[in-house]
């Protein structure tokens, strides 16, 4: 782990800091979804010292062919998943402590374990500009018919041959390599990985999935699903809700 300094969220003292993963050629680590295969990372940061909260974000991903015909989702070559860290108390200096489960592929997924330490410092920036060049690259926020160059213009339900399918309609720059993501409310949704579609209209690009993947007892309705459109370096992620 790296830090990277602190801001005021909300009134509150946040330090940031960052976990650093460096992986061999032809190898890959996962997402938060890891997509048709793969094993999500788990951080325990409980052994923790001064320590009253800690976020985890995700720079945006890519897709992978998992060599089943599905597709898996993570990073290649080395990623920083950014961290913002509350202290219990502000005056004292923090020491992050994780134990983290995750898993790394080559042909196939290989579980692994790690664990780290960080003293957190008023004031140090140690690695601050590769902690913020990895934040730049978490998807910003948004809602389904914002404007601009990357952007999910509509999202809608339709019947399919089996299973309702998702259709969602993303504007992009022109010539640019856009990929989609879907995730359920909760981990234990395992929502297909969007694929490319025909029927959309000029200047956008159309994806479809089916709703498929729910929990056993889920209600599709009234769920959130949450959507991340990314095009090179720039990434957006929209929640939707099921009527």
């Amino acid at each position: 782990m790296v830090g990277g300094g602190e801001r005021t969220q909300a009134g509150k003292r946040v330090l940031s800091a960052g976990l650093q993963i460096r992986l061999n050629r032809g190898w890959k680590t996962y997402w938060r979804y890891p997509g048709d295969s793969g094993v999500p990372p788990a951080f325990d940061f409980s052994a923790s010292v001064n320590v009253a909260a800690v976020e985890v974000f995700y720079p945006a991903p890519k897709r992978f062919p998992d060599g089943a015909g599905g597709h898996s989702i993570g990073y290649d070559g080395e990623v920083i998943l950014p961290l913002r860290v509350v202290p219990k108390d502000a005056s004292r200096a923090a020491t992050l402590r994780l134990n983290l489960d995750y898993a790394v592929c080559e042909k196939v997924c290989v579980p692994a374990k790690a664990k780290a330490e960080l003293k957190l410092l008023v004031g140090s920036r140690t690695h601050g500009d590769a902690i913020a060049r990895a934040e730049a690259l978490v998807p910003k926020a948004g809602a389904v018919g914002d404007p601009g160059a990357l952007a999910i213009r509509s999202v809608r339900r339709e019947a399919g041959a089996s299973k309702p399918r998702m259709i969602v309609d993303v504007a992009a720059p022109s010539g640019s390599n856009v990929a989609l993501l879907a995730e359920g409310p909760t981990p234990q949704w395992a929502l297909p990985v969007p694929e490319p579609v025909a029927g959309a209209g000029p200047g956008m690009q159309r994806f479809a999935f089916d709703l498929d993947g729910l929990p056993p007892g889920a209600a599709a309705a009234g769920a959130i699903l949450r959507l991340t459109a990314i095009a090179g370096e720039q990434a957006i992620e929209v929640p939707f809700r099921l009527d």
